[in-house]
């Protein structure tokens, strides 16, 4: 059974027949990256050596064994320690999004708010930060990471409280800053990113199970790198914060802590070659790649010609739309860079800078603008895909555009250009059956786009 709305795909003729391959190219992308398989392929147990990725480890070395972590993956990845691991789990918290929560029988999951941070994560990372400061030299702590790790591990610095937090974060998305550059000013006001978390659980072994959502798998930002050296300054979060033109807009506390880091009268985050990271392993189990092959090998499957472009895919998402369908154009009319059928793939994340009052997301937005580049083109159809099921505030993970959707869409009376000046790409794709509507797929690996051409 598909995992998606079938309102999607169960259309007659040649119009049903493509949208049901479609489906089948994204359904194996998000089975490559399902965080329990993920898990299991990078952790088990033999008699009484656990071997990650490779490495042995003597569990009858260990008094206890603390499983800590957050990210929208969380769930199925504590059900994955738990099941390979079994009576060798002492306790565990792991805080996940609304919505994303499974049960497990030691770990704690603690469900909490995301992108904007809330009271329900404060305490969960509180109980996070409770448990790893019991950890001593004799203990493992198993930690996960996933997609949405940061706002979901949200434990301020002294003096910053959570409402500063969640005014900074709602004023950077707004202004359309990537989740690299949120990251790097986040970590710099947090108790557990930025290698923090790594510091907490000294002198425990650590081993840090990373289910990646940023482009280029870059530890120190996948989750504001909580058991990873940071790179990043109190300079570079100040500059980011200039460029943007928040300076001014910032909470006195924020304002406040960051210009204490910049005189150095507070810390920076901890840097490569700190003593706090030589017991620590950190493995990245999935990947944007790893969906995007796993999507390749489908579509050719299907009788596709298939390349993957590139998963460093960033910008404005109406923009990357306008180059998604002049791929699509050079496809129809010089069999470039495929011949027909084809099948382009590319990952990464974008971003949308807010002007309107709608709803939507970056997948959706993409996928208007998309639909309003390639109008009246026929046998083409361009596929953005937030690999965890919810793209930007919305329960789609993102929409389907083809030739046809303007003009369907103008027979129900919508105007595609006033819906994306207004940002609202959910009720455009909405009335015309087109949405992705997964319900959360408790995996996070960015998001992936499509383009087919038959």
């Amino acid at each position: 059974m598909s995992r998606f709305d079938p309102r999607l795909y169960e259309r007659e003729g040649q119009e049903g027949a493509r949208r049901r391959q479609i489906v089948r190219v994204l359904e194996a992308a998000l089975d490559a990256v399902d965080p329990y398989a993920a898990v299991c392929r990078y952790l088990r147990v033999e008699g009484d050596t656990l071997w990650v990725d490779q490495v042995a480890y003597d569990l009858g070395a260990f008094r206890h064994i603390y499983v800590v972590g957050a990210g929208k993956a969380g769930a199925p990845m504590a059900q994955a320690v738990e099941d390979v691991l079994g009576r060798w789990v002492t306790d565990g918290h792991v805080n996940v999004k609304y919505g994303h929560a499974l049960p497990t029988r030691i770990v704690h999951i603690h469900e909490a708010g995301h992108p904007i941070p809330d009271e329900a994560g404060l305490q969960g990372a509180l109980q996070i930060a409770e448990l790893l400061q019991k950890a001593g030299a004799d203990d493992l702590v198993i930690c996960l990471i996933s997609g949405g790790g940061s706002a979901l591990m949200t434990l301020p610095v002294e003096g910053v409280s959570l409402s500063d937090i969640k005014a900074l974060t709602d004023a950077l998305l707004r202004a359309g800053a990537t989740i690299n550059e949120i990251n790097t000013i986040r970590k710099h006001l947090s108790r557990l990113k930025g290698g923090h978390l790594a510091r907490l659980a000294a002198p425990a072994r650590v081993i840090s199970l990373i289910l990646s959502d940023v482009v280029g798998n870059p530890l120190d930002v996948i989750a504001s790198g909580p058991t990873v050296p940071d790179t990043s300054t109190f300079a570079d979060a100040w500059e980011l914060l200039r460029r943007y033109g928040l300076l001014e807009q910032l909470p006195p506390a924020v304002k406040e802590y960051l210009q204490r880091g910049l005189t150095g009268e507070v810390a920076d985050t901890p840097k490569p070659g700190d003593p706090i990271f030589e017991h620590m392993q950190n493995v990245i189990v999935a990947s944007n790649d790893l969906a995007a092959r796993a999507a390749e090998e489908e579509a050719r499957k299907q009788g596709f010609h298939t390349l993957v472009l590139s998963t460093y895919v960033e910008g404005e998402a109406r923009e990357i739309a306008k180059f998604q369908a002049a791929l699509a154009k050079e496809v129809l009319a010089s069999g470039r860079p495929l011949p027909r059928p084809a099948c382009l793939i590319s990952g990464g994340e974008t971003t949308v800078t807010i002007r309107g009052r709608g709803k939507g997301g970056r997948n959706q937005e993409m996928a208007l603008m998309a639909a309003i580049q390639i109008a009246g083109l026929p046998d083409v159809a361009i596929v953005p895909l937030a690999t965890d099921g919810t793209d930007g505030p919305t329960d789609a993970s993102g929409a389907l555009a083809d030739g046809q959707t303007v003009a369907r869409a103008r027979e129900l009376g919508l105007d595609p250009w006033a819906y994306l000046e207004d940002n609202d790409s959910y009720h455009f794709f909405q009335p015309l059956g087109d949405l992705l509507l997964t319900g959360p797929t408790n995996t996070n690996v960015n998001d992936l786009t499509f383009v087919f051409v038959w």
